[in-house]
């Protein structure tokens, strides 16, 4: 079985990347698009302790329910929308294929 998927991710500026995601290394979207060298911060190390790989997921994937550690930090968090997700949050999985996401803007 092949363990790698396909996800689409659109920086800050409107560009589409598409990046093949393994889903048998434990993986979540924020160490992929660092792994891309998309502008993901990841500052605490995929804790859900800070905000710095928020996306918006615009696919109509079934992701698995907010923690309340991921709830907490998207309550601080800029520009939140009803998709927002912190990337550190969405593991790699196979059903996850065709996933896009969005980067959310960085500021204040």
């Amino acid at each position: 079985m092949d363990h790698t998927i396909n996800v689409t991710v659109i920086d800050r500026e409107g560009e589409a990347h598409t990046l093949e995601a393994p889903t048998d290394m434990g993986m979540n979207m924020m160490e992929l698009c660092k792994s891309a060298e998309l502008p993901v911060e990841g500052t605490c190390g995929g804790m859900a302790m800070c905000a710095s790989c928020h996306m918006y997921v615009d696919s109509d994937h079934d992701l698995p329910a907010k923690s309340d550690d991921e709830e907490d930090m998207l309550d601080e968090a800029f520009f939140v929308e009803d998709t927002s997700r912190l990337g550190c949050q969405i593991h790699l999985a196979d059903d996850l294929d065709g996933l896009e996401v969005r980067l959310a803007p960085v500021g204040k």
